[in-house]
């Protein structure tokens, strides 16, 4: 990968490359699940954790132990699997991934299970056009005989074109002899998993092939012309998957979903836009190009556009935000708020009708409904320590280029004129004006340059 962070680090959609392996993984219901890591261990255990966490589509979520097995020295496949023989359960089959495999479906992974049974063996393979650097399957009379790796390969062996994808399933008690038996005789002096196929074979097991749906499934990640080309593969599963639910998608080579997106019936999302963390867009609602959105809820028939950047905000149905709007973390916004072009809040609820529509900041604060706030206003909220609250109630109107200095009332139906810097609460339906008294200098005259002199 040419990159200091382990490569199970590097991410797609948003995920690390292992965490992809691990749900997919939890998507079984395993008993246990055991992570054999070597390089960058320290790192790789820190960012993944002592525990996953399973969401099923139904029930409360599932919390699974995650038992660490550290390969050091790194001796080949099945070397790296004989570190985990201490946390394996003989009452269970063994299921074996990969952690820079991260595309392998879950519905292909259970299919591979089904196929093993409680007391046989599968094993995932693909056929390709050209299998070059894969080990190959080898078969007599149709079963499954033996893997070779493409460096102790026969010509003829090399002509086969159905590969081992290193995915398995094996019964546990009968996977621990075969490993005890593996020996390092080939060109990489490694403990090659593959050579238990033929053990599996001598002992009478018929091996079970499986092959996923996709032959991406089985695509590893070894650099990072490999990494972009899978991010690609699955954000065009996404982009299809949201077609066929009715989005409408303007381009679909140019979306980016890193996480969780839930649409309703005719959502339209334009070009460029990246989706991150858990985001739902009701009915009806628009997504203008080159938009960021993040742990958000866009409400029905709200219109998001271009260049907006949403990040743990709620927005209302019928809105109107952007273009280049930010909304930060704790922004709630009702029914038909307009938030315009270079306006940024945090943490505000503004409720329904009201307004901010040009280069505004609104930090911290309760904004009643069908409230204006002019061009250049800005919440004081921060004294350098503390956050304080503003209120603006119902129907007030704030003028342009004002500051409201925090903690501070704008009472119902009032107005702030132009220029006002508001340090005490505004009373209800009143003009409140802090303006400096306008001023003219007769004799003032504008400075021009000098004249300058020849030395």
């Amino acid at each position: 990968m040419r990159s200091a962070l382990p490569k199970v680090l590097h991410s797609i959609a948003g995920k690390a490359l292992l965490q992809h392996v691990i749900d997919a993984a939890l998507s079984l219901n395993p008993a246990r699940l055991i992570v054999i890591h070597g390089h960058g261990a320290d790192l790789v255990r820190e960012r993944i954790g002592e525990k996953a966490t399973y969401h099923p589509s139904e029930g409360p979520a599932v919390e699974v132990p995650i038992f660490w097995a550290l390969q050091e020295p790194q001796l080949g496949t099945g070397h790296a699997l004989m570190q985990a023989l201490p946390h394996l359960d003989d009452a269970y089959p063994t299921l074996v991934l990969y952690g820079d495999v991260p595309l392998t479906r879950p519905a292909s992974l259970r299919r591979l299970v089904d196929a093993a049974g409680a007391t046989g063996m599968g094993l995932m393979t693909v056929t390709l056009d050209d299998p070059t650097g894969y080990g190959r399957i080898i078969r007599s009379e149709g079963k499954i005989q033996r893997i070779v790796e493409q460096k102790d390969a026969r010509p003829e062996e090399l002509a086969v074109c159905e590969v081992n994808t290193g995915i398995l399933v094996a019964p546990t008690r009968a996977l621990r002899g075969w490993l005890a038996g593996l020996g390092n005789d080939n060109a990489q002096k490694e403990y090659y998993l593959t050579d238990v196929i033929a053990m599996a074979v001598a002992q009478g097991l018929e091996i079970q092939a499986v092959q996923p749906d996709f032959t991406w499934e089985a695509d590893g990640v070894n650099s990072k012309l490999q990494l972009a080309e899978l991010e690609r593969q699955y954000q065009q599963v996404m982009a299809r998957a949201l077609m066929e639910q009715g989005v409408t998608l303007l381009d679909p080579a140019r979306l980016d979903v890193r996480g969780s997106l839930r649409c309703g019936a005719d959502v339209s999302i334009d070009v460029n836009c990246v989706f991150e963390g858990e985001v739902s867009i009701g009915e009806g609602a628009s997504i203008g190009a080159h938009c960021v959105i993040r742990n958000a809820r866009i409400g029905a028939g709200a219109q998001i556009h271009p260049f907006t950047h949403i990040d743990g905000a709620i927005v209302g149905e019928q809105a109107r935000i952007g273009p280049y709007a930010r909304l930060r973390p704790g922004t709630e916004l009702g029914e038909d708020t307009h938030i315009g072009n270079f306006v940024e809040l945090k943490n505000t609820r503004m409720a329904a009708h009201s307004k901010a529509n040009h280069l505004a900041y609104v930090g911290d604060a309760v904004v009643g409904e069908r409230v204006n706030i002019g061009a250049g206003t800005i919440t004081c909220n921060y004294d350098g320590a503390n956050k304080y609250q503003t209120i603006i109630e119902d129907d007030a109107f704030i003028g342009s280029d004002s500051q409201l200095v925090a903690p501070v009332t704008v009472g119902r139906g009032a107005t702030l004129g132009a220029g006002t810097t508001l340090a005490k609460n505004a009373p209800a339906g009143k003009l409140t004006i802090t303006r400096v008294k306008q001023t003219t200098i007769e004799s003032w005259k504008r400075p021009v340059k000098g004249t300058r002199k020849a030395d």
